[in-house]
């Protein structure tokens, strides 16, 4: 079978996946974002896109994959399965989407990216880029991050946080407690000291809380320290985990002194 007819073999079965996903969602009550009618297959599944896929099945990377488990505003999450059998996340940003725009700010002024060219789609592989290189920091400072496996224009692998499919629960949707609080200053801190990056977007939205605990994700807004607003995001980072377990009625540090101890 020729390499286009392989393509086209795999853009259909992956717009069937999406059609039945939609479908399973639609039946449940409503579809969350990133799900609307057509919107997966338009703007996640172009033709490059699906070349990229076909080309990490090919390099054994992954075996073949499930479909989408979750979206947002810049990327859709698929679930995927290595030639092993094991879960392998892909999370792809979306090409189409203006949302990048306003994320410049995260990458203007961080020295390991100086060289950022105009367009969205070389924004959005930078941003893909810079979200690997900061999961493999903190993978390598044993910070609890999702492993990262692969890299390819913009779509990203790494390890499946969750079970048969089902990514685990996030900070906001669960039940939380001292230790809790304890854990999500302590990565905030192995962030700044280890890893040597202030994560910008640090928030009950973006920690898994896992049985082996939590599991901080979304690193693309992460900057390193030598960015000139680290020290502002990290004090809005404070503030917003701060806030979040405040709210949740567990006692938490003051702000400006926890300011203090991470940087010091």
């Amino acid at each position: 079978m020729s390499d286009e007819l392989l393509y086209d073999d795999l853009s259909r079965k992956l717009e069937s996946k999406v059609d039945n996903k939609l479908i399973s969602k639609s039946k449940r009550g409503g579809l969350e974002d990133g799900f609307k009618k057509g919107k997966v297959i338009n703007e996640v599944l172009d033709k490059p896109t699906v070349m990229t896929l076909y080309k990490m099945i090919k390099d054994h990377i992954i075996a073949y994959v499930n479909g989408p488990v979750s979206a947002g505003k810049e990327s859709v999450l698929f679930w995927a399965v290595d030639e092993k059998n094991i879960d392998v996340a892909l999370k792809i940003y979306l090409i189409s989407t203006s949302n990048f725009k306003k994320r410049e700010q995260y990458i203007l002024g961080d020295p390991r990216f100086s060289r950022l060219k105009k367009g969205t789609k070389n924004l959005i592989y930078l941003w893909a880029k810079k979200e690997y290189r900061n999961l493999t920091q903190c993978y390598k400072c044993g910070i609890p991050v999702p492993r990262p496996l692969y890299l390819t224009n913009n779509v990203l692998a790494l390890d499946f946080v969750g079970e048969n499919g089902l990514p685990a629960k996030i900070l906001l949707e669960c039940p939380v407690d001292e230790n809790d609080y304890v854990q999500a200053i302590s990565i905030m801190t192995r962030l700044y000291q280890k890893a040597k990056l202030v994560h910008g977007d640090y928030s009950e939205y973006n920690l898994f809380k896992t049985n082996n605990g939590l599991v901080l994700f979304d690193l693309g807004s992460a900057v390193d320290l030598r960015h000139p607003n680290a020290l502002e995001f990290l004090k809005r980072d404070i503030y917003n985990i701060s806030h979040f377990f405040s709210k949740r009625g567990i006692s938490v540090e003051d702000p400006t002194k926890l300011f203090e101890d991470i940087v010091k």
